[in-house]
């Protein structure tokens, strides 16, 4: 596969909800051995890319979809979700600000945190659209150097067992 389309599928890859940039950084790196600092850039700027729909579009439409007779259960499970996030995302801002809770929130790659789940549940907030958007970059590029060193740490023992064998 060439290496283009390999850049092209994790920056998709980063796009996705719940993958995002923590799962697109170590396929690149690991996986498809790509330079990790263009990975790290590509996957950063996929990730990102949604957040201003997410912000401005997702609560009405998860609204709008958790009232169809049909198939409300994934919106109200999302809604649940963005509900629950913002909750915690209120409780730590209690302890360190708004800004700082939302970007740890999205820097530290734990399951159901990130870019989709942190700028929903700060829109579900009424948080400002710049200062959201500043958080969750700098939450993603936090995430993004972690990630980053894990998989660069991967590949190292990877590399290392293989040259024992």
């Amino acid at each position: 596969m060439p290496t283009i389309v390999k850049y092209i599928l994790v920056f998709f890859i980063s796009m996705v909800p719940i993958i995002e940039l923590r799962g697109a950084v170590p396929i690149g790196v690991t996986y498809f051995g790509l330079n990790e600092y263009i990975t790290l850039a590509v996957c950063i700027v996929g990730n990102m890319i949604p957040v201003p729909i997410i912000y401005l579009f997702a609560r009405r439409v998860l609204i709008w979809g958790s009232k169809l007779k049909h198939g409300s259960g994934i919106f109200k499970w999302i809604l649940q979700k963005g509900e629950k996030a913002g909750k915690k995302l209120t409780a730590n801002s209690k302890k360190h600000g708004a800004f700082i809770a939302l970007m740890l929130f999205v820097g530290i790659p734990l399951p159901g945190t990130g870019a989709w789940t942190g700028t929903l549940a700060a829109s579900m907030l009424d948080f400002d659209f710049k200062k959201t958007t500043r958080a969750v970059v700098l939450g993603v590029l936090m995430a993004g150097i972690i990630m980053l060193v894990i998989s660069l740490l991967a590949k190292a023992g990877i590399t290392s067992i293989s040259d024992l064998v």
